[in-house]
């Protein structure tokens, strides 16, 4: 205990009456599996924990590691009780575990968040079942099935079961006493063919039940099943030559058999399981859940959890798995996960695919959580621009591996044509965001010919040894577009001015869009989603763009000045023979290669042509 003890005095200052409390506390710690909470001075739970083994787990955050982490250490410090409790199995932890977060909505703990109370449907327990949806789950027996996220979805369901079957949607009470004394009369329901009456006894309650777990089935994605039952009642009609409830039971399976082939099927030879994936950015890890069932998916959905202590990827994915299973009433014996976690759920086989279609399934579950954080992102971007940012900020800065976040970004790009009026453009993003009135052109001057490289190394020299001179904001990232090349040309200038240490350097090569870093011959490939890669994409255009301005008005003033001639490879000589010819620039420039050459030859035409093309396409 001497190590804790130490840390004791760190933190507290003093070994306290409390301090004392809880030290005794983890002296007496069982080593099994189960849940802790921590509890501050009013007695509030602020944090709650599951455990393999809770001694170790508990005692782990009086550690030195625990407590160079900021957050980790500031609730340590607010500490004055711990409860504890032993369970069998580290699954069952989780499960307490998932239960007393929502309980009791500890300030520590990550947040389950839901901007909305998705919708069920419901069987409700009372003879003759109605079926309903609703967004208030009452425990009174009732079967909820659900919850779905989309709306549509669901009322394709109901439609379907409205299709296939005749049910009451009124709310009488249909006890055996009421229906034997009368007190009820069918109503248009009935006379639409909605209803088979049961009020009034037309209808058996046995027959009733029948139809209602037929749908118990189709909503738990047992459609096989249901279609299996009715093919076999259809044959029993038809061999007794009941040829009118065959044709009703044909009419049911003809629309049960549409359905199922708009369901996305993903393999017949998948039975039942759960897939799991998730992203994850500083703040946030977002969980996508897929409920495949005879090898098609029934439900889907994507659950965000708000971090706070800097919590490991699984461990967020564990209480995820423990949450959707629970509120999707799950009981799929197969889990399907992206990484391998060290938990047994029991009558569960845990399975991370290497190749085939539970691999196709999982890339599909990691494709809609990138897609749903992509959508929180852009909501979070209209209604919260400052800390949308600033995500944005940290993950180019996890992502790009930095020092720091790239508050203050500059990109730079050359542009000529055949080595004429080579320019360079310097655009500023500051936040993640263009700010254009820092952008900057540069005309090449010590350059001859079309040297990509001798020009950037020109460019970064005259724009940091200027903004040094001035003692000007120097940015925390540079953006080279280039591969390997351009980003060494630009590490020669960025040396020379002894920036290395101060500034991040990084370049982009077009092809696959790769990103090299001064030294590393091994590109780094960022996901193509990826907030990051598209901040980087979009400085890279729009010096890109700047660039191509500023020489698009260079090389009009010096045909405006120069006409023709001031095309490298075409004389005076040249231009006043065409002139003659065409009368006119614009004719000139419409005329085909073979007219041209009758007047100045094929070299000189191509040379023409070429130039005329490439106008609005320049070398960078």
């Amino acid at each position: 205990m001497k190590t804790i003890e130490q840390h004791f005095l760190v933190t507290f200052g003093t070994m306290s009456a409390f301090g004392e409390k809880i030290k005794s506390i983890l002296e007496v710690l069982p080593q099994k599996p189960g849940v802790y909470q921590f509890q501050d001075e009013a007695g509030k739970v602020i944090y709650v924990g599951k455990a393999k083994n809770l001694r170790s787990r508990v005692r782990s955050y009086f550690n030195k590691q625990h407590f160079e982490n900021g957050k980790t250490r500031l609730l340590v410090k607010k500490i004055r009780d711990i409860q504890y409790f032993v369970v069998e199995t580290e699954y069952e932890a989780l499960l307490l575990e998932n239960n007393m977060i929502k309980k009791y909505q500890p300030r520590y703990n990550i947040q389950l968040k839901d901007d909305k109370t998705y919708p069920f449907i419901c069987v409700k327990k009372e003879r003759f079942p109605r079926i309903f949806s609703t967004r208030n789950i009452i425990r009174d027996g009732s079967d909820y099935f659900g919850p779905y996220a989309s709306v549509r979805m669901m009322q394709t369901l109901l439609d379907l079961i409205r299709q296939l079957y005749k049910l009451r949607n009124c709310n009488l009470d249909l006890s055996p006493t009421n229906i034997q004394n009368k007190k009820f009369k069918v109503c248009l329901e009935f006379h639409v063919k909605n209803c088979l009456g049961p009020c009034e006894g037309l209808q058996k309650e046995a027959d009733y039940n029948d139809s209602i777990n037929e749908i118990k089935k189709i909503l738990s994605g047992n459609i096989h099943e249901v279609i299996s039952l009715l093919k076999a009642k259809m044959q029993s009609h038809s061999a007794n030559l009941d040829f009118e409830n065959a044709e009703i039971i044909r009419r049911k399976l003809d629309i049960l058999l549409n359905f199922k082939g708009k369901s996305t099927v993903v393999s017949p030879k998948i039975s039942n399981l759960d897939v799991f994936s998730y992203v994850d950015d500083e703040k946030s890890m977002f969980v996508n859940y897929i409920k495949v069932i005879n090898g098609a998916i029934i439900q889907g959905h994507t659950l965000e959890l708000k971090k706070k202590l800097n919590e490991e990827a699984v461990d967020l994915l564990l209480i995820a798995i423990a949450e959707l299973r629970q509120r999707f009433s799950s009981a799929s014996k197969e889990i399907v996960l992206p990484l391998r976690v060290n938990i047994e759920i029991p009558n569960v086989r845990i399975t991370t695919p290497v190749r085939g279609d539970k691999l196709k399934l999982l890339e599909l579950s990691s494709r809609n959580a990138k897609f749903f954080m992509m959508d929180r992102l852009k909501r979070l971007e209209k209604v919260n621009p400052e800390e949308y940012s600033e995500r944005i900020l940290m993950s180019m800065q996890k992502d790009l591996r930095l020092p720091s976040k790239p508050v203050r970004i500059e990109c730079f790009d050359n542009s000529n044509i055949q080595g004429s009026d080579a320019v360079a453009a310097c655009v500023v993003f500051i936040n993640g965001k263009p700010a254009k009135n820092e952008y900057r052109h540069f005309n090449i001057k010590s350059v001859e010919g079309p040297d990509d490289f001798a020009s950037m190394r020109e460019i970064i020299l005259r724009r940091y040894t200027r903004r040094m001179e001035e003692k000007a904001e120097l940015p925390d990232l540079i953006i080279i577009d280039g591969g390997k090349g351009q980003l060494s040309a630009a590490m020669e200038s960025i040396d020379k001015l002894s920036l290395r240490s101060k500034i991040s350097v990084i370049g982009i090569a077009k092809k696959l869009e790769e990103i090299y870093f001064p030294g590393d011959s091994v590109p780094l490939y960022i996901d193509k989603r990826s907030e990051t890669l598209k901040v980087i994409q979009h400085a890279r255009n729009e010096a890109h763009r700047f660039g191509i301005s500023h020489h698009r008005n260079k090389r009009s003033k010096r045909m405006l000045e120069g006409g023709l001639s001031a095309i490298p490879g075409i004389g005076k000589e040249t231009e006043k023979n065409l002139l003659i010819k065409f009368k006119s620039v614009k004719r000139i420039k419409e005329a085909k290669k073979n007219e041209l050459a009758e007047i100045i030859g094929n070299k000189r035409a191509g040379i023409l042509i070429d130039y005329f093309e490439k106008e609005g396409l320049f070398e960078v």
